[in-house]
């Protein structure tokens, strides 16, 4: 089985680890260790959070302005279309920002969303 993980650096561990838990991540932790925080998405996929000092000290770089540009797109399957707006609404509610309503390509329905530091995220369902 291959596990991912993905990296983002955020400006608080706290209020990041509260965004994500409201949009149905669990912690492997009870509080950061150190400088870093682990979150399940799924059995085979790690969220791990890093302040932006230790993220910048393991990547060797500045990180990006959010607010100017993207350093990625995260996108997470859902089990439903439902469930995409679901957890869109969920972001919102939990500080992030929705990026509109879904669109469809076929079989496939996909929303976004930024998170309380501007990594852009989207949910989509493919239909079988």
């Amino acid at each position: 089985m291959t596990m991912t993980f993905i990296n983002l650096p955020v400006r608080d561990l706290t209020t990041a680890t509260e965004f994500y838990r409201a949009i149905g991540f669990t912690g492997d932790q009870a509080e950061p260790a150190g400088d870093t925080m682990v979150l399940t998405v799924s059995d085979t996929t790690r969220l791990v959070l890093h302040l932006r000092s230790g993220f910048e000290a393991y990547t060797g770089v500045a990180t990006p302005d959010t607010a100017t540009s993207r350093e990625v797109i995260i996108g997470l399957s859902a089990s439903s279309r439902g469930q995409v707006d679901e957890l869109v609404d969920q972001a919102a509610v939990a500080g992030g920002e929705s990026l509109g309503p879904g669109t469809a390509d076929g079989p496939m329905y996909m929303r976004g969303f930024r998170d309380l530091d501007g990594h852009q995220w989207s949910f989509l369902h493919v239909a079988g």
